[in-house]
């Protein structure tokens, strides 16, 4: 008997309208496959998805995240969204059922079958699609497209399809431990949500297929070296071949629109692409769902939470393990320690200028996230002061002062970062 075939995509109850275009695509052309939601987000008790075209959803809190609470709140709604892609994959290549998973990012649609990337999992453990597959020919298109992948990413994670082999699993695993702790936006230092990591993937694992055929994760980024013919009735080809799937990313702000014109080629059909996607969902703007507000977007009492709120949590191991749930508005919880200790601590952190201590903040690369704080502590260098302490008593009270008083002003990250 075959193994199954599933689908997932990942998004917040907000965007669920859009989520229906892709799975309407998917259920027309692959009846066969089984779809699922990755929801980032509480599903409400009088909400119901029953009706949505696909077959299970599966809200954040079913994903077996560890410390799921404290790791939400170091998120913010597209991260989030993001992150948790690895945790669903993983539980979906766990069944006994399932040969092969792949995910579609939700403001995707299918145009064609797309039986070759299903083929390609039959004899490689992971696929992956390169935002471009040719080299551009013009200096603009060149810094606007090559040196944005390499900010971002050679391959384009709106799309990954992973076999339920032993080496696929293994991949799952990988992916999901490095996103634990550096799904973020953080181009400075190396990482753009899970794009960057992807870049590691032929390197570190064995069988993975690079997709270049160019009519899939068709992007306003690669119409520079696409061309795109025909219509509705006949359907549409990319340099010959019928188009795949494309990528309407970047739609919400205008700049979809933007990149388009400037890597359009003459005569190109992305417009017309463009103009019907731009009506389908300016039809499900009035969906009561995308009014729906992020459950992850505010403390207990309704307040917005604060970017800056979020970095402080991420970094601050000692109050991870103090606020297990930094949601919770209580005077004794990380509101009120946000509210009061932390302007103390961190100037500007209420608006205004950044003080020094949220600008190290801000400019530290460090593990983030980590609510048990041991496995990140730099052991070789604390091996090293305690020799110091032990061969010298001045040393070990000098050691000692100072640890206390950055222990009470900034805590263990504080130790930790000085030790770093």
């Amino acid at each position: 008997m075959s193994k199954k075939t599933c689908v997932f995509t990942s998004a917040a109850l907000n965007y669920i309208p859009k989520v229906r275009l892709l799975f309407k695509s998917l259920r027309e052309l692959h009846p066969e496959i089984e779809l699922h939601l990755a929801l980032s987000d509480v599903l409400p008790e009088d909400i119901d998805l029953d009706n949505e075209p696909f077959d299970q959803v599966h809200p954040l809190s079913t994903l077996v995240i560890p410390d799921v609470k404290g790791w939400a709140f170091c998120h913010n709604i597209v991260e989030l969204s993001t992150a948790i892609k690895p945790f669903l994959l993983q539980k979906l290549l766990k069944r006994d059922d399932v040969g092969r998973v792949l995910y579609f990012d939700p403001d995707m649609v299918l145009f064609s079958r797309v039986d070759d990337l299903l083929d390609a999992l039959d004899h490689a453990n992971v696929i992956l699609t390169p935002h471009q597959v040719e080299p551009e020919t013009r200096l603009r298109a060149v810094i606007d497209n090559e040196i944005c992948s390499l900010k971002h990413g050679v391959y384009n994670l709106g799309f990954v399809g992973v076999s339920a082999s032993a080496e696929g699993m293994r991949f799952a695993e990988w992916w999901k431990q490095r996103i634990y702790h550096f799904c973020r936006a953080d181009i400075p230092h190396g990482l753009f949500t899970d794009q960057r990591w992807i870049d590691l993937v032929p390197a570190f694992f064995s069988d993975v297929a690079i997709i270049r055929s160019p009519r899939h994760n068709v992007a306003p980024w690669n119409l520079s070296t696409r061309e795109i013919t025909g219509n509705f009735k006949d359907g549409f080809k990319v340099n010959g071949e019928p188009l795949g799937f494309y990528h309407f990313t970047g739609f919400d702000s205008g700049a979809h629109r933007m990149m388009a014109a400037i890597n359009g080629q003459p005569g190109s059909q992305a417009g017309v692409l463009i103009d019907w996607y731009a009506k389908q969902t300016q039809s499900l703007a009035s969906d009561p769902l995308t009014q729906q507000r992020w459950a992850y977007g505010a403390y207990s009492n309704g307040e917005k939470i604060q970017p800056l709120h979020r970095l402080i949590y991420r970094e601050r191991v000692d109050l991870q393990r103090a606020f297990a749930d930094p949601f919770d508005a209580s005077n004794d919880g990380f509101h009120g320690w946000i509210h009061g200790q932390a302007k103390l601590e961190y100037p500007g952190v209420d608006g205004g200028p950044l003080g020094e201590s949220l600008q190290q903040l801000t400019q530290q690369l460090t593990a983030g996230f980590t609510p048990n704080g041991l496995e990140c502590l730099p052991w070789p260098r604390i091996s090293r002061l305690a020799g110091d302490a032990l061969t010298s008593p001045q040393q070990a009270r000098r050691y000692a002062k100072r640890a206390w008083e950055i222990l009470k002003q900034e805590g263990l990250s504080g130790i930790k970062r000085r030790l770093a």
